[in-house]
């Protein structure tokens, strides 16, 4: 039986990462640390300072693999992510059977952003790797964008009494303001779908790789400093080669 540890690391800051994260990545026999390019190499180097840190099993086996790219021309926006996840498990199987034979026992582990129940396809991709090993998935939690995102600003995620919906940038370019919100949270956006919006009674609390060094953060009135967010994340991008942000939105009510 193998034992797939999925473990939540927060925004990469090993300040986030918790005691019982730390207890899982030492139990572990195996971790898979996926490399995305060279563009994108901060990624992994931001995993290994992580280990660097917290992982004392020198029993532990550390491997790469090269993370499969999505096909982002094919038609069908679902179509081409289960493939892309097909080819995800398949990239893992294949270094658990190298790492630990081919009729493989012991405890994996990867290193997932924030925490993998929260718009990640980790467990999903587990899903589909049990078809062929005998896995158990374990999921342990850690630090959200969205939280970490509040404590930067200082703000509560909710207004007084109301519910808040969190969706993606691209759901929102596609569907606009969900009808009904007055709080929207904001993930996974690669190019600022707030730029659909009318920001007439729009406050946003925006940030830029959460909780690292390299941080930043703007608030205000989304027609005043939507302009300087766009600056903002693209200098990010440029200078580090990605950029994780994101941010949360509520209209002008008074009375929250």
């Amino acid at each position: 039986m193998i034992e797939l540890a999925l473990i939540g690391i927060g925004t990469g800051n090993p300040d986030h990462v918790t005691a019982q994260a730390v207890q899982a990545m030492n139990a572990a026999d195996l971790i898979l640390i996926p490399l995305k390019g060279p563009e994108k190499s901060d990624l992994a180097k931001l995993r290994y300072s992580l280990l660097a840190r917290h992982l004392v099993n020198a029993a532990t086996q550390v491997v790469e693999f090269n993370l499969p790219v999505r096909d982002a021309d094919n038609p069908s926006y679902h179509a081409g992510v289960a493939e892309w996840h097909d080819a995800i498990a398949a990239a893992w199987e294949s270094q658990i059977r190298a790492a630990l034979g081919s009729d493989p026992a012991g405890r994996v582990a990867l290193l997932i952003w924030g925490d993998p129940m929260l718009y990640d396809s980790s467990l999903r991709i587990a899903g589909r790797l049990r078809q062929n090993l005998p896995l158990v998935p374990r999921v342990i939690p850690g630090i959200t964008a969205i939280q970490a995102l509040c404590a930067a600003h200082a703000i509560p995620l909710n207004a007084v009494g109301a519910s808040v919906i969190i969706t993606t940038g691209r759901q929102l370019r596609a569907q606009g303001w969900p009808p009904g919100a007055g709080t929207v949270v904001v993930v996974l956006d690669g190019g600022c779908a707030f730029e659909v919006l009318d920001p007439e009674g729009i406050s946003i609390w925006w940030g830029g790789c959460v909780a690292m060094p390299q941080e930043a953060l703007i608030a205000g009135p989304l027609n005043a400093v939507g302009a300087q967010i766009i600056a903002t994340r693209a200098a990010l991008r440029a200078q580090h080669g990605w950029v994780m942000d994101i941010y949360l939105m509520r209209r002008d009510d008074p009375a929250s």
